[in-house]
């Protein structure tokens, strides 16, 4: 069975693995992790990320707090305050950009893992910058592309690999946007909350949306692409 979930943002990577057991994930089965695992809460996500890439039937996809770390990746080099007050000021704002969206977490652990263990921070940072920013999928007899934020700019006539990093990380579609009409595009990125439907999946008849709200302390969730059920984490 091939699974998706999106936007982990730090949940606890315990609970994580029991939202995996109730949807009797195995060696057998695939998981896509459409972006966004780190940030705001908890470890900032560092233990699922670093469980993630010593799975062979996991694939992350980049989401855009992947992206904003991967633009921060001078810092961990040594994150002092020294290292800090050098900064200059492009990377003064890329940080700030970060920061205003819920990098303490991560930073903190990235941090005590760099200290602790060198090899394996610098392992991480590749298997990010080595993240596809989507993939396609066949499952149940029907074709499926699996993208963070969805398709900016959409033209059906475009090549998924013409589109700009930030349409594919940063868009949010309006409930009426249409996508492909012969595949259903997954993607996060925006709460479902906002299309009126918190805490459960939104779908249209292009798209499905399964961000759930863990970044505000709700749960996330999977989605078993054969037949389209949904398995919601334990409040």
């Amino acid at each position: 069975m091939v699974y998706a979930t999106a936007d982990l943002h730090g949940f606890s990577h315990d609970r994580f693995l029991r939202l995996l057991e109730s949807a009797h994930f195995g060696e057998a089965d695939f998981l896509f992790v459409l972006g966004d695992v780190i940030d705001r809460n908890g470890d900032g996500g560092i233990a699922t990320l670093l469980w993630m890439m010593r799975q062979d039937n996991v694939q992350l996809i980049l989401g855009n707090h992947e992206a904003m770390l991967l633009s921060c990746a001078f810092l961990f080099d040594e994150i002092t305050r020294e290292s800090l007050r050098s900064l200059d000021r492009d990377r003064l704002s890329l940080l700030l950009n970060w920061m205003d969206n819920g990098a303490e977490p991560t930073i903190k652990a990235l941090h005590a893992l760099s200290k602790r263990d060198p090899e394996t921070m610098a392992e991480l940072l590749e298997y990010l910058r080595e993240a596809p920013v989507y993939d396609t999928v066949c499952a149940g007899e029907r074709d499926y592309l699996l993208v963070h934020a969805g398709l900016g700019g959409f033209d059906p006539e475009k090549p998924l690999s013409e589109y700009a990093l930030n349409d594919l990380i940063w868009h949010r579609p309006s409930p009426e946007e249409r996508y492909f009409s012969d595949v259903m595009t997954v993607l996060g990125h925006t709460p479902t909350a906002f299309y009126g439907s918190p805490g459960r999946m939104f779908g249209t008849p292009t798209w499905i949306d399964i961000d759930t709200g863990a970044a505000g302390g709700g749960a996330p969730m999977l989605l078993r692409l054969e037949d389209l059920r949904p398995f919601y984490a334990e409040q």
